[in-house]
C-alpha cells in the first residue's frame, strides 16, 4: 500500500466494507487500494532522496495534527521527525482554543509552529504572541515563528540527514511553494 497512518486504514477499511455491500470482491479491492496514492495533501509525498522525505498534509485541528504526527512517527521509527504546523483557521489562531493543541507535537524530535499575524488581523481575531503559542502546545523545545523569512532560516539550517519533515496546514505557510521547497532540502542530501 502507498498510503499509512491509522486514520488511513480506517478509511480504506470503510471503504471496503462499503464496496463489498456494492458486490465487489475483497481480492479486487485490495488490487485496486494497493496502487491507490491517497489524497492531495493527506500524508502526500512531496519528494524523498535516500532516507529523507519531505510530507505535506491537511491536518490542522488538534486531533488531526496528533494523528498525522503519529502516523509519521509510526512508519519512520528511526529517522529524525520535524513536525511543523501552520496555525491558519480561525479556531486555531484563537487563543481560547489553543489549549487543544497541547502536546501533539510530542512525537516529533524538533516542531515548529509558524503563523502569521496578517491572517489573525485579516480575520478581525485579537493578536497571538509567540509565548501564548509555546505555552500552549506545552512541548518546552518548540520553536514559533511568525515571520516567513524565520521559518526558512530555521529549516536552512536543519542537518536533513536521515530526516522527515512534515508540513501541516489548511493553508500555504505565506505562500511557500511546497514543491520548490521540498528540492532544496533534498538538495543537501548527498
Amino acid at each position: 500500500m502507498q498510503v499509512f497512518g491509522g486514520h488511513n486504514m480506517q478509511n480504506i477499511m470503510g471503504a471496503k466494507l462499503l464496496c463489498n455491500q456494492l458486490g465487489v470482491k475483497d481480492e479486487d479491492f485490495f488490487r485496486a487500494v494497493a496502487t491507490f496514492r491517497g489524497a492531495g495533501k493527506r500524508l502526500q509525498l512531496m519528494g524523498q532522496k535516500s532516507k529523507t522525505a519531505v510530507f505535506l498534509d491537511f491536518a490542522h485541528s488538534p486531533s488531526k495534527v496528533e494523528a498525522t504526527v503519529k502516523a509519521v512517527r509510526e512508519q519512520y521509527p528511526g529517522r529524525k521527525l520535524v513536525a511543523c504546523l501552520e496555525l491558519h483557521t480561525f479556531s486555531s489562531l484563537n487563543r481560547k482554543f489553543l489549549g487543544h493543541y497541547n502536546h501533539t507535537l510530542d512525537p516529533a524530535d524538533k516542531a515548529a509552529v509558524f503563523f502569521d499575524p496578517q491572517t489573525i488581523l485579516h480575520k478581525k481575531l485579537k493578536m497571538l504572541s509567540v509565548e501564548d503559542v509555546q505555552k500552549a502546545f506545552k512541548k518546552e523545545d518548540l520553536q514559533v515563528f511568525n515571520k516567513k523569512d524565520d521559518l526558512e532560516s530555521f529549516f536552512e539550517a536543519m542537518d536533513w540527514e536521515n530526516s522527515i519533515l512534515l508540513l501541516m496546514s489548511s493553508g500555504n505557510f505565506y505562500g511557500i511553494d511546497f514543491k520548490i521547497f521540498a528540492e532544496r532540502i533534498l538538495l543537501k542530501i548527498s
